[in-house]
């Protein structure tokens, strides 16, 4: 995957999760984390909707396997958000950043690199949706008497 070779990976990363279930059973660590491996392989292909299903099957078994504050337990929950983030769904991402963060916080410490990690991406987030708003605001004073611009099809 570091290479680039996504297509390469993928049967790969296939393989290794199929493994992990066969030897590990679905709710073991090592399996949880191979489900999570192949969703990040696939929202790094743009592949969302494929992505969306592992990423929760991964939090949902960290959340009973771990705990709900335990670090891959709150990697899994922002990968979750980085997903809906890239699909433009912010809200959501903004409540399971904070969900991530918050428990990061309490069991890792302000400092931690994850943490801070989490903290940028949050920022991230919210300096995104702000520069939407805007974008959106200054389109909507551009239209007389608040209509829409015309289809151009």
């Amino acid at each position: 995957k570091s290479q680039g070779k996504y297509d390469e990976a993928e049967p790969l990363y296939r393989e290794a999760l199929e493994g992990c279930r066969r030897a590990l059973g679905d709710e073991h660590p090592e399996t949880l984390t191979s489900i999570n491996n192949l969703g990040v392989l696939l929202k790094s292909q743009g592949k969302y909707d494929k992505a969306g299903p592992l990423y929760r099957e991964a939090l949902e078994g960290r959340r009973r396997a771990l705990g709900d504050e335990h670090p891959n337990t709150l990697t899994s929950i922002h990968n979750l958000g980085m997903l809906l983030k890239a699909k433009g769904k912010y809200v959501e991402a903004e409540s399971l950043f904070r969900e991530a963060l918050e428990g990061c916080r309490r069991t890792l410490g302000d400092e931690h690199p994850k943490t801070l990690f989490f903290q940028r991406n949050l920022d991230a987030l919210l300096a995104n949706r702000k520069a939407a708003e805007k974008k959106d605001d200054k389109k909507a004073d551009e239209q007389p008497d608040g209509q829409q611009p015309e289809d151009k099809r």
